[in-house]
């Protein structure tokens, strides 16, 4: 992925400072320009009033009016001038003639500036012209007399050079106000920016969408199905193995966002929640179909802020164990044949250097019929080729612990209809067996017989062996996970038979006596090919 030209704090802080900068000019020039006219408007409200005040003088109207001393009216006007710190106060009669003027030589002559017309046609006004003493913003005031009458007017002006320098100071107040911000936005945005690295873990944006990318890619590659769920226990995660599974069980919705416990009422990642403990290699049945799921809580700082759920298809998982079974116990009935086979071997190699050679005849021909009979009686009763292969490899291994084991069986037991029946056949019959060995060690006849019988298409198994047998007292608690009398990690063989027997709709009778050795008798539902035709 092309790497981005600048970092993320460098974009963070260069974007912040931008938009402050060119917010804080903005405002400046609005700022400015509303500063300039309120000024503006304030020196002429300075003229103007200080033209209306000389224009409502006694002394000016009878000065105008020619009832006084017209040389008073110079002098009223240059004190007005000095005290209202105006450029000039210029009084004039109704031809323009100047009374007044701070320049004692132009008392006398025309007002200059052209704009005086209006004030001599009595209207109030404010201008900005150009006069003997520069450019000034002037207030025009008329001057009437007692009974009304116009007499003259008053000029205020303000030098536009003092309206400028107050503009000018106030635009530099704005523009080291605008400095101050842009500086403390800068400060802002590198503060900012820090602290969403922070969060990021360091990352630039390119590097998490990679990350992202990557990560949803893995996610929807597995064959197994996850999904996550956040504190409140909503989805927030599906991959697409999840969804295959979960429409085999009619859950065709898309469940992103939805309260898991409505998705799917046998979830139990609630549970997971409010618990914090993992629940690991649970079976799980969702409208027929099975699943094996593990639930684990996901922790942030030793906070748990989701849980994830991840599970695959039970019949699967049943099928790879029936294939990697059968092929262990070929294996393994190989390799105890192999080990009885060499046994023999060294006692045929004995008799032959001994020279007894009608004795050896003899035990070749008691080995040929035992191994014959053993053989020739489960490959007859037994059409399933994994149960057999099973029951064979747990002959050599009683032989190898010192037990006898017999099979029995009056019918022929078919196939099954449903393979998986196998596998759960094999967890029973198996632990039964593994039980009944090691309840014979200590014990001076060590024989066990496992006796099959097929008929209504119900098929009963019943191991009985010589040991020591089971006091009544905890018979009760056998078929519970991790009970044993036998020292730690024990305790599991009886409870996944009693499993696969609910799975299959199973029964189990215990009958024992302390001494007097154990029957375990189970019956389980059985419909095997043939039925199905």
């Amino acid at each position: 992925m092309k790497k981005g030209k600048w970092s993320l704090q460098t974009t963070i802080t260069l974007f912040v400072c931008a938009v402050v900068a060119l917010s804080l000019l903005i405002t400046d020039l609005l700022i400015s320009r509303t500063v300039a006219e309120s000024i503006e408007d304030s020196q002429a409200e300075k003229a103007g009033n200080a033209a209306r005040m000389v224009a409502s003088s006694p002394l000016v109207i009878q000065g105008l009016s020619g009832r006084g001393d017209e040389k008073d009216i110079q002098t009223f006007a240059n004190n007005i001038q000095a005290v209202t710190n105006v450029q000039f106060v210029v009084v004039m009669d109704m031809k323009g003639i100047r009374k007044s003027h701070p320049d004692p030589n132009k008392v006398g002559k025309r007002f200059v500036g052209g704009d005086e017309k209006a004030v001599l046609a009595g209207k109030e006004h404010v201008s900005i012209s150009k006069g003997t003493l520069g450019h000034s913003l002037r207030s025009f005031t008329p001057v009437f007399d007692e009974s009304g009458k116009q007499v003259g007017a008053v000029a205020v002006g303000i030098s536009l050079e003092k309206v400028n320098e107050a503009v000018e100071k106030s635009r530099w107040d704005i523009y080291a106000g605008t400095i101050f911000g842009i500086l403390t936005g800068i400060v802002g945005a590198v503060i900012l920016a820090r602290y969403i690295k922070k969060i990021l873990f360091g990352l630039e944006p390119i590097a998490i969408a990679k990350l992202l990318k990557e990560r949803s890619a893995m996610l929807q590659s597995v064959r197994e199905g996850i999904i996550a769920v956040d504190q409140d226990s909503r989805v927030t995660l599906i991959n697409k193995a999840a969804l295959g599974i979960l429409q085999k069980a009619g859950l065709n919705e898309n469940p992103i966002g939805k309260k898991i416990d409505d998705y799917m009422i046998t979830s139990r990642l609630s549970r997971v929640l409010q618990t914090g403990q993992a629940e690991l290699d649970e079976e799980q049945n969702i409208k027929g179909v099975a699943l094996l799921v593990n639930r684990v809580p996901v922790l942030v700082e030793n906070k748990i802020v989701g849980a994830v759920a991840t599970f695959r298809d039970k019949t699967e998982i049943s099928q790879l164990a029936e294939q990697l079974t059968g092929v262990r116990l070929y294996a393994e009935a190989l390799r105890a044949q192999s080990h009885e086979f060499m046994n023999k071997l060294h006692v045929i190699l004995g008799m032959v250097h001994m020279r007894q050679y009608n004795q050896l005849a003899d035990y070749i021909s008691v080995i040929a019929d035992h191994s014959k009979n053993e053989v020739g009686f489960i490959t007859r009763k037994m059409k399933d080729p994994v149960l057999a292969a099973f029951l064979l490899g747990k002959l050599s291994y009683a032989r190898e612990s010192g037990a006898e084991l017999v099979f029995k069986s009056e019918y022929q037991l078919p196939e099954p209809e449903d393979a998986s029946i196998t596998h759960e056949l094999i967890t029973i019959i198996g632990n039964l067996i593994d039980n009944a060995i090691e309840a014979v060690e200590s014990s001076t006849s060590k024989q066990i017989e496992v006796e099959f019988d097929y008929a209504d298409e119900i098929l009963t198994v019943e191991v009985k062996d010589t040991g020591i047998g089971i006091v009544e007292e905890i018979q009760n608690h056998i078929l519970e996970k991790g009970f044993s009398t036998k020292g730690e990690d024990r305790g599991f063989g009886l409870y996944l038979v009693n499993k696969s027997l609910k799975k299959l709709g199973g029964e189990l009778d215990i009958s024992s006596k302390k001494g007097q050795g154990t029957m375990f008798a189970v019956y389980i539902p059985y419909k095997s090919k043939g039925d199905a035709k």
